[in-house]
């Protein structure tokens, strides 16, 4: 057991370090940030030392301008999707400091308008990342940091791309998402979400019925 856990921090270690100095190709980054998202989904929840130290190199590129500016969106998308892991593996706590964090917030909601179209390359990997800011509650971290227009702006995105063809697991996690920073805070939802819902398109039956829900979520709570 001690010679397979090895191996696989060997293995984290080693995609960390090649992405500290990572190729400026697409092409050749996007393999990486592939595997290393593989490597990540398998790290359990508050894992030991070694598996910590071995993250380090990994941590550390993800967060780089190389990666998290580079001109390829399909790129960015991954990067965020490997870092929605990391969260998920350090929580409760951030992983980075909090200029990182609103960076990383910033390129999430981004990350959001894949959901628009199912064919996307992106649209899976969009999934993935709405249900990890649900599920380890990183809006409230939004809400602490003040990153209010990034809220706008992701409540805006909700609203856009939600349609009735979507899967269930997306109504609900930005459900989820929206009821919590409603619940939380007063401010954003006087203030922020009124001038939202005022410009919904009264003929998306889909954000209707979403908005129905929502509000149904929010005053039950």
């Amino acid at each position: 057991m001690a010679s397979a856990s090895n191996g696989f921090e060997a293995k984290l270690r080693d995609v960390g370090n090649r992405l500290l100095h990572p190729p400026s190709s697409a092409d050749k980054l996007l393999p990486l940030l592939e595997k290393a998202e593989s490597y990540l989904a398998k790290v359990e929840q508050q894992p030991c030392m070694s598996t910590k130290i071995a993250l380090s190199p990994l941590m550390e590129a993800l967060v780089t301008d190389q990666i998290l500016k580079h001109g390829n969106c399909v790129v960015k998308v991954s990067a965020v999707a490997c870092i929605s892991e990391i969260t998920r593996i350090t929580a409760p706590d951030a992983p980075y400091n909090d200029n990182q964090m609103t960076e990383i917030f910033q390129l999430t909601v981004a990350s959001f308008e894949n959901l628009s179209d199912t064919t996307s390359p992106c649209y899976s990997k969009a999934i993935l990342i709405l249900k990890s800011v649900a599920t380890y509650r990183w809006c409230l971290v939004m809400l602490d940091l003040e990153c209010d227009q990034i809220i706008i702006d992701m409540f805006q995105l909700f609203l856009n791309v939600i349609r009735s063809d979507h899967p269930e697991e997306v109504f609900s996690a930005m459900e989820t998402i929206m009821t919590l920073v409603m619940d939380e805070s007063e401010y954003v939802l006087v203030e922020l979400v009124s001038p939202i819902l005022a410009t919904v398109r009264k003929d998306n039956k889909a954000i209707i019925i979403f908005c129905m829900i929502l509000f149904s979520s929010f005053l039950t709570s």
